[in-house]
């Protein structure tokens, strides 16, 4: 790792580097000088040091046991702020940088062409992997990142990538959610994890992958913009592909899967019209598929993927969706009364009643189906975050807070009371 000789030549490095960038020069016109003017141009060695520093960043950051690290922009006011715990703050230990200093740093992260991508998009979605050594051996510890512009200056937010993976069996989910997420009970069907950003969405996927890749031989094709997690092939063949990277785009990838002999296809997540009709035609043709939405209940999730598409060709995905969804998870990471986070879901499972909601438009009797739904293994984020709160796992005001209806949670409350 870094020496404090090698950390402060790298701050000098820094210093005297943004002393070459033209004052005349904002914005853009900035970025791409900095880009072709200076990073093209360091030698192996200046090329070494700023990435002995950013390295001694993220190592800090793993030491203060932060999900998040957000450096650069007008935001940041010349800090380096953590997310530890969900409370995001500025870290004064890290020290102050000028925010020429953080555009060279953070554009030192990114290959040539990631730079003119991100000069010509204003963001750019990457995955960052850094090697320590700890006695004598290499351990790679990896980041989920994106790099954007905030007036003229450049930000950058890495999320920590966990190098292991929660067990399954954690989650408490039932017997009827295993049977739909196992390969080896369900061959087929369409399985979404939902909830907004920094909800666990890919932990939970990485824990389904590791179930199945730990239980029968097949073939898992992972596509993600960034790929976080790498698995070791075990049982299963696992193959990662990064969009931008390995494959064009969601939708590329996920066509492309369909040549590669998978039984199951992992979409990092459907976010455009393309890669929605992409994974239901996949899903369709026999294949198991999971992907992910930011959404923060099953029913919304129903209607997202439906909204997406144009009204013409509603009516014919609202039957596809019908017949190949099978389980929808979908989760939020709440403040536990240990200071921690705590996992509150919800989890509808296909019936034949819920599919004739869905293709009769009748998606607002969904919820009551899934409160009913117990026995099935079906859960509502209302009913989950009452048994966190009965567990004292959770405050009161933090379920009230988190749940999707308080008028429904207060009624599950005062009925259980």
């Amino acid at each position: 790792m870094a020496t404090e000789q090698s950390l402060s030549n790298a701050r000098l490095l820094l210093k005297t580097l943004t002393q070459k960038i033209p004052p005349a020069l904002q914005d853009v016109d900035k970025q791409v000088f900095i880009s072709t003017g200076i990073i093209r141009n360091l030698s192996i060695e200046e090329k070494t040091l700023l990435k002995y520093l950013m390295d001694a960043i993220l190592l800090k950051m793993r030491k203060c046991d932060a999900s998040d690290i957000e450096l650069g922009g007008d935001g940041a006011k010349n800090s380096i702020w953590l997310r530890i715990h969900g409370r995001k703050k500025p870290i004064g230990d890290f020290g102050t940088y000028l925010a020429d200093e953080f555009n060279i740093l953070i554009q030192s992260v990114l290959m040539d062409k990631q730079r003119e991508v991100l000069v010509q998009e204003r963001s750019i979605d990457f995955s960052h992997t850094v090697n320590i050594g700890i006695n004598g051996d290499i351990k790679k510890t990896r980041y989920r990142a994106t790099a954007y512009f905030e007036l003229g200056e450049l930000a950058l937010n890495m999320r920590a990538i966990g190098d292991k993976i929660r067990p399954y069996a954690s989650y408490g989910f039932s017997s009827n959610v295993t049977k739909m997420v196992s390969l080896m009970q369900t061959k087929e069907g369409l399985i979404l994890v939902t909830g907004i950003t920094g909800s666990g969405k890919s932990t939970t996927l990485d824990a389904i992958v590791e179930l199945n890749n730990r239980s029968i031989e097949a073939h898992i094709i992972i596509i993600a913009s960034p790929v976080e997690y790498v698995h070791l092939s075990d049982k299963c063949i696992v193959r990662h592909r990064e969009v931008g990277l390995d494959t064009r785009s969601f939708k590329n990838g996920t066509i492309e899967a369909l040549r590669q002999d998978p039984d199951i296809i992992i979409i990092g997540e459907m976010r455009d019209p393309d890669t929605i009709v992409a994974a239901l035609e996949v899903a369709d043709s026999g294949h198991k598929v999971f992907s992910t939405l930011h959404t923060s209940s099953a029913i919304e999730s129903i209607d997202r993927i439906i909204g997406e598409i144009p009204p013409i060709e509603q009516d014919r995905v609202r039957n596809r969706l019908a017949d190949i969804l099978r389980c929808v998870i979908s989760q939020k990471l709440v403040p536990g009364n240990d200071g921690k986070l705590t996992l509150a879901k919800e989890v509808m499972i296909m019936t034949p009643s819920i599919r004739a909601a869905i293709k009769n438009k009748n998606l607002s009797e969904i919820y009551q189906m899934i409160n009913e739904g117990e026995k099935m293994g079906m859960i509502t984020m209302e009913q989950d975050l009452k048994r966190l709160y009965f567990e004292r796992k959770i405050s009161l005001e933090t379920a009230k807070n988190f749940a999707n209806n308080k008028r429904r949670f207060e009624q599950i409350l005062n009925m259980a009371l």
